[in-house]
Parts: C-alpha cells; sequence; structure tokens
C-alpha cells in the first residue's frame, strides 16, 4: 500500500489542504502580505458597503491572488526538490510561476482601483 493511501485512512478530506495552507502561511512571507492586504480590503468593503456584484469580483481578485501564490510557492519548492541546482530552466520555470503571481496582484489592484477610487473620491 502506498504512503498517500495509509495517510488519508480516518481523515477528512480537507485536512490536507488547509496543512498545506498552513504551511505556506507559515513559511511564505508573500502568502502572508497578500493575506494581510485580504484583511484590509474586506474591511474596506464592510466599510464601503460594497455592493454584490462589487463582492463577489474583490472576492474572485482574492481567490485569484492566493491561488496564484499557492501554485507558485508549490511550483518552486517543487523545482527545489527536483533540481536543487540552479538550472537555466528551473530559473525560467520558477520566474513563470512568479510572473503569473504578479499578473494576478496587478489584475486585483485593478479591480481594487475600480471598486474604490469612486468610493474614496466621492469623500473628498
Amino acid at each position: 500500500m502506498s504512503l498517500a493511501l495509509k495517510d488519508k485512512k480516518g481523515k477528512v478530506g480537507f485536512h490536507h489542504a488547509f496543512a498545506g495552507i498552513r504551511a505556506v502561511f507559515k513559511s511564505e512571507w508573500n502568502f502572508r502580505f497578500h493575506v494581510s492586504i485580504m484583511v484590509l480590503v474586506l474591511a474596506a468593503g464592510l466599510l464601503f458597503e460594497l455592493s454584490q456584484l462589487e463582492w463577489a469580483l474583490i472576492i474572485i481578485v482574492i481567490g485569484l491572488v492566493l491561488l496564484t501564490e499557492l501554485l507558485n510557492t508549490a511550483i518552486e519548492k517543487m523545482i527545489d526538490y527536483l533540481r536543487p541546482e540552479i538550472h537555466p530552466d528551473a530559473r525560467f520555470i520558477k520566474d513563470t510561476a512568479a510572473g503569473a503571481v504578479l499578473v494576478s496582484s496587478i489584475v486585483s489592484v485593478l479591480v481594487g482601483v475600480i471598486i474604490f477610487l469612486p468610493k474614496l473620491l466621492s469623500i473628498f
């Protein structure tokens, strides 16, 4: 019997998923940064009483950023495991995964500006 099958006996299916998220939260500064920004954005959403559509967009882009950060971390760890030495292909893979996080972050900032800037400008 494989280790994967033995490890799943008697455990809830989400156990490993939450363990992975906790591990990334503990080990990755960028993930903690994104979670901190998420908390601020959610608080701002409550303060500005976002519409359902605005909440949906905010939640989607938050999920996109956290998802890409989790995948980037998994890819980086896998490359470090498979190719501990510096190799041009390994660097390309890691840089591309980091680029995905950057793209999702830029999209989330743009969505945030579209939603929050008019609300902020109406205050002043």
